[in-house]
């Protein structure tokens, strides 16, 4: 285990908050899942619109931030400067064809694709199920768009075992008359994450279900990758400056499980499970799949036995 996350303190539990409910709020602009007073996630139905002074192009809908510790703090990060269209917990395919086109969904500054949230299909006490739209600017970024994907995103949380735990379960439908092609490609598609923006190489690092770190843990395979640092304040100062541990698992039944991944090396922290990192795909018109993921939030550091636990519980389809 990497020595950084080796040095965090043991796992702590907050009495209080883990007797609370998980509960729903919403808003015109967001769906709120809550323990208590103590959010766990935001998901945006509005459009949020980059720092000032940035290229517009880069608001977007349909994505999770701040995701939270059980404490309260932030432990996602939104709109840097190196990456403006990193939006705490999102997904969109990168690298794509379809015909004579190459919409990228990922990527908003090239105008050629965007993901946006488009309609509400379900809520319940501790979840949501939203629909979603990858659009493709066909014939530029000044004409009406093409959907392409039409999505169904499930999103539920619980509290257990000490942690915040959120599965995120993705339907993706080809909705036209032509494939969406997928060449092999580092990133894109799953599930993709951006830390704190103040996480770096000296408070932070990655621990793979393999026993690998930030510097040999690219473009390999894992059950479940961890990624740890000092969380940012959230509502009210809450969890500042506390060790925590966000843990993404790739379920079993997933295409290409355990999917490789992709990680950096730079200090930064930023996550990705990849489809199609070492074998191209495709969704044929009027074809479905389903992505399946869960998440994990402690405050501390979680022993791996106990990561792999959640692991094994998760694979096997059994109730949190």
């Amino acid at each position: 285990m990497p020595a950084l996350l080796l040095s965090l303190p043991p796992l702590f539990f907050v009495t209080v908050s883990a007797k609370a409910e998980v509960t729903l709020k919403k808003t015109d602009e967001a769906l709120v899942l809550l323990r208590g007073e103590t959010p766990i996630l935001t998901y945006h139905v509005a459009e949020v619109p980059p720092p000032e002074g940035v290229d517009p192009v880069y608001r977007r809908s349909g994505f999770i931030h701040p995701l939270h510790a059980p404490s309260g703090g932030k432990v996602s990060g939104i709109h840097p400067a190196d990456h403006y269209h990193h939006l705490g917990l999102w997904h969109a395919w990168v690298k794509t064809k379809y015909g004579k086109h190459a919409p990228d969904f990922w990527n908003l500054g090239r105008r050629t694709g965007l993901i946006r949230h488009a309609g509400m299909a379900k809520l319940r006490k501790a979840g949501f199920t939203v629909k979603q739209e990858q659009l493709a600017y066909l014939h530029g970024p000044d004409k009406p768009p093409t959907v392409i994907l039409a999505e169904t995103l499930a999103v539920d949380a619980a509290f257990t075992d000490g942690a915040n735990v959120i599965d995120y379960a993705l339907s993706q439908t080809n909705v036209t008359k032509k494939a969406l092609e997928f060449p092999a490609y580092r990133y894109g598609g799953g599930i993709a994450y951006r830390g704190p923006l103040s996480w770096n190489k000296s408070n932070s690092d990655y621990l793979t279900s393999e026993g690998l770190d930030r510097t040999n843990s690219h473009a390999t395979r894992a059950r479940w990758v961890a990624m740890g640092g000092p969380a940012e304040a959230g509502p009210d100062g809450r969890g500042k400056g506390k060790p925590a541990t966000v843990v993404i698992l790739c379920h079993p039944e997933n295409r290409d499980a355990p999917q490789r991944i992709r990680t950096w090396d730079n200090g930064k922290v930023f996550f990705n499970y990849v489809p199609t990192q070492e074998t191209a795909w495709s969704i044929q018109p009027g074809q479905s799949h389903l992505l399946r993921y869960r998440l994990l939030i402690f405050d501390g550091n979680p022993a791996p036995k106990q990561i792999e636990a959640h692991w094994k519980t998760y694979a096997a389809g059994k109730a949190r």
